[in-house]
């Protein structure tokens, strides 16, 4: 069983920055790509960055160049450096196992955590 606890979310303005954490319990945290997610008000969750078990990154177009994924194996964690924040980027942001977009594999249903709130004021 693995858990996934985010935080640092928060509002902001646009244009401001915000880091978020991802903690994840189990053992098998290193040997796995990590995503972060994020789910808009009326619209479907979706992946928005991963990061491989070896540290290679991948984004979507609407945050590259903006955020930063990356890990620390050894706190079984994973941080999402946002900057230039838009309103836009409005979300809960969670993140789960998985990069499916770039084949690195899908987030397991019952993993999902609480998220963290991303508020971002015009």
């Amino acid at each position: 069983q693995v858990q996934f606890v985010e935080s640092g979310g928060g509002l902001v303005q646009a244009g401001g920055s915000l880091r978020l954490s991802c903690v994840a319990s189990g053992s098998t945290f290193r040997l796995n790509a990590i995503g972060w997610y994020r789910q808009a008000p009326g619209k479907q969750r979706e992946l928005i960055a991963s990061i491989s078990s070896g540290g290679t990154t991948q984004y979507v177009d609407s945050v590259k160049g903006r955020f930063t994924i990356s890990r620390d194996n050894a706190k079984n964690t994973v941080y999402l450096q946002m900057k230039n924040l838009k309103p836009e980027d409005t979300a809960v942001y969670y993140c789960n196992f998985g990069g499916s977009i770039w084949g690195w594999g899908t987030p397991n249903s019952q993993y999902w955590g609480q998220g963290t709130q991303v508020t971002v004021s015009s």
